[in-house]
């Protein structure tokens, strides 16, 4: 079941500006005439119904936006690079990687969410004249796209979940009620992917079903795929808890009490959700003997008495599903009028540098972005020097070191090169 993965994910960088003049008849001496650069393309993920699991990303290891492309003379723009929409199923997390910051939680049909932004294009020349030097050869390197690992998890939205142990009849049960075609066998963990369906009753209410995978017990520890599971049974509102009263190989009794203590052990909130029991395999010669046996133990518990392959007792199951089912989308209704808040963007906690102590008065800023902003610029040129100067002062490069420490004339390594630090 792949429902847990983690992609790379890179938005594209911004072009460079442009250096240019301006040379047309009448205007020989036109100036600065150089266009800023393209804007890198966006990431997105965008919620796709026809999704239903996270298969298809499986072998991704990274997905990357277009870059944008440099500025050109006659102060025209580069570019944009181009957009990338990734498709996920609805209820797909999507997560921070490195620190497990959640960035969105996709809960609705064709949401749409920013999760890397493309970095601004550097500005042309034409931007940097002034007064005193009209003829300025210095434009803008682009701005570099966010990136992230990020962790993929998917949580399926249904109305209602079928658990119980495996082979006791819940995919039966959901191809007999929903137009899903489960894969259906004799033997156990046919099911090893949630399905879904949808439940249409005749007085035009529906819901969403899914038929959980068969849980063991243990599986409430993480054993074999319990987590995976449970983790999507935490999203149903209502729990179809599928009991095998032919007690042909198990016990019904002691199932439903080992599943119950599964789901508590996972998440004692699972305890507290909706749950109808149905009592599976009816048309069994000794299911009457198994389901008096199960009353007895539990005499206060409504047990719904089916049998899935005949479809006798099911449309009672159903009814009363979708009663419980209102009753707590009502419950939610008070919370889903507040302010809705979509997308939970990431916002870094610390400026795009850290500064390190090397010894020996001695000091590192450790940036990618401003590492190539380094490489970009020819300190042979004063002016590109200046605003290189004047980057790193409005980026706080300068007030980061001083407060870690740093004296004047003390050595700056800033990518490949090193500089003497003058306080002014």
């Amino acid at each position: 079941m792949i429902d847990l993965i983690r992609v790379k994910v890179k938005a594209g960088d911004g072009g460079k500006g442009c250096v240019a003049w301006r040379h047309e008849k009448y205007y020989p001496n036109g100036g600065p005439f150089g266009g800023d650069g393209g804007k890198g393309g966006d990431i997105w993920f965008q919620v796709d119904t026809n999704e239903t699991t996270l298969t298809k990303l499986r072998f991704t290891r990274s997905i990357k936006a277009g870059n944008g492309a440099p500025g050109m003379t006659k102060k025209m723009h580069g570019k944009s690079g181009e957009d990338v929409i990734v498709k996920v199923p609805l209820g797909t997390m999507i997560r921070n990687a490195a620190n497990g910051d959640l960035l969105a939680d996709l809960t609705r049909p064709n949401e749409k969410v920013l999760i890397a932004k493309g970095g601004r294009g550097g500005l042309g020349n034409m931007h940097f004249a002034t007064a005193r030097n009209d003829t300025p050869e210095y434009a803008q390197p682009g701005e570099i796209g966010e990136g992230f690992d990020l962790q993929l998890e998917l949580r399926l939205l249904a109305d209602a979940g079928l658990i119980g142990f495996p082979s006791v009849g819940k995919s039966t049960f959901l191809s007999v009620v929903t137009a899903a075609k489960p894969e259906i066998a004799s033997y156990p963990f046919t099911t090893i992917e949630p399905n879904i369906g949808v439940v249409s009753l005749p007085d035009d209410r529906g819901f969403v079903l899914a038929d959980m995978p068969g849980l063991i017990e243990g599986a409430g520890e993480g054993k074999g795929l319990g987590h995976e599971f449970l983790r999507h049974i935490r999203r149903c509102r209502v729990l179809i808890h599928i009991i095998d009263m032919s007690g042909e190989e198990r016990n019904p009794i002691e199932d439903y009490e080992i599943i119950n203590k599964e789901l508590a052990t996972y998440d004692l909130s699972l305890e507290e959700k909706p749950q109808i029991v149905v009592a599976n395999k009816m048309d069994d010669e000794y299911s009457n003997l198994y389901l008096e046996e199960f009353k007895a133990a539990y005499p206060d518990l409504k047990v719904y008495e089916i049998s899935a392959l005949t479809k006798k007792g099911i449309d009672a199951v159903l009814y009363a599903a979708m009663d419980m089912i209102e009753e707590a989308r009502a419950a939610e209704e008070p919370e889903e009028t507040k302010e809705e808040v979509v997308v939970y963007r990431y916002q870094p906690k610390r400026p795009d540098f850290e500064v390190r102590s090397e010894g020996m008065n001695r000091w590192r800023v450790v940036s990618a972005k401003i590492d190539r902003l380094a490489e970009q610029v020819d300190f042979d040129k004063p002016e590109e020097e200046y605003r290189f100067a004047a980057t790193l002062t409005h980026m706080g490069i300068d007030a980061a070191l001083r407060e870690a420490g740093v004296k004047n004339g003390d050595q700056v390594i800033i990518g490949s090169y090193i500089m003497d630090f003058v306080d002014e």
